[in-house]
């Protein structure tokens, strides 16, 4: 029995709706408003993969260099779709930071925080520890 998404063209609602194999199955309508103006989606379809699959489609040999901030994002987010998890834009953000850091010359020290604008992270963590 396959699920279609619809859309009411009313309210603009987005809807999934489970199609069974019932002789008189009653007109669909929009669960919000009711109306029957709707517009089937074409929506993605989920592949059923191995965990190796997932694996191999996360060599870092097919994202080039990844010292590349660039290729890094790509294989960052190619690994949490493959996995399954969203990341969110917080996740992103963050990503955004470190690299932008890593590129400015700041670096991460050994707390894993940003060194100071202009300072390696190795001399952040050296000058931390002199303050004790």
């Amino acid at each position: 029995m396959p699920i279609y998404e619809y859309r009411c063209q009313s309210c603009d609602r987005r809807f999934s709706h489970l199609h069974g194999v019932v002789a008189d199955e009653p007109a669909l309508q929009c669960p919000r408003c009711h109306g029957t103006d709707l517009k089937r989606l074409i929506s993605r379809v989920a592949r059923v993969r191995s965990e190796d699959e997932m694996l191999d489609s996360l060599d870092p040999s097919r994202f080039g260099d990844l010292e590349d901030p660039a290729s890094l994002r790509q294989w960052a987010r190619t690994m949490g779709k493959e996995m399954g998890e969203e990341l969110g834009d917080d996740f992103e953000e963050s990503l955004d930071e470190m690299i932008e850091a890593e590129e400015s010359g700041e670096g991460l020290g050994e707390d894993g925080e940003a060194g100071e604008a202009g300072e390696p992270a190795a001399s952040t963590a050296a000058s931390a520890t002199d303050d004790l």
